[in-house]
């Protein structure tokens, strides 16, 4: 059997498939549930832990865009557009099935050289510039799964019966026993 060290490629892009098909998952929940229960699409899609904090719809989004902002410097190809801002589920769908498709089409070679490349992005006002594996570890992958983490946490707000096994799709737990009576 022969390794390898871990490069910038494996470190990435097989983290950022696994985690948007994740986010997808979590997605199809939020909609199965406000067509069950009545809820308007909307009320979930603008859902926020604070008033202060984006919506639903904009953490989900950001998220899959993250997937394409780490792996398109680190593959030094041109950041794909995102297209308009989502509003449905369909759209938000759309957007994730569009960041793992690009990720998915990726190969090793592409990111060959990333770890001696500086890379920059746009981090609120703040212009980043960092070496690539310090971009990866440090930057890119914290803020996607920031992303991931605040669309999870405004569906458990909403009450949503969601557990860590909807998260990562490693964990399993047995179901809850009912009480005594």
């Amino acid at each position: 059997m022969t390794t390898h060290s871990p490069t910038l490629f494996d470190a990435s892009a097989p983290v950022f498939l696994r985690y948007l098909r994740q986010l997808d998952g979590l997605l199809a929940r939020a909609e199965n549930h406000a067509a069950q229960h009545g809820v308007p699409p909307a009320e979930i899609l603008q859902a926020r832990l604070a008033p202060d904090m984006l919506p639903f719809c904009q953490q989900v989004e950001i998220a899959a865009n993250f997937a394409l902002r780490a792996c398109a410097p680190l593959a030094n190809l041109p950041l794909p557009a995102y297209g308009p801002a989502c509003t449905t589920f369909a759209a938000l769908h759309a957007r994730i099935a569009a960041a793992h498709d690009f990720v998915a089409a990726l190969q090793p070679a592409h990111m060959a050289d990333a770890a001696t490349r500086t890379l920059e992005s746009q981090a609120g006002d703040a212009r980043v510039v960092l070496p690539g594996l310090e971009f990866l570890t440090l930057y890119a992958l914290p803020n996607f799964f920031f992303h991931l983490t605040s669309a999870y946490a405004i569906l458990r707000h909403l009450g949503f019966p969601l557990g860590k096994a909807d998260f990562d799709g490693f964990h399993q737990y047995a179901p809850p026993s009912a009480p005594p009576p």
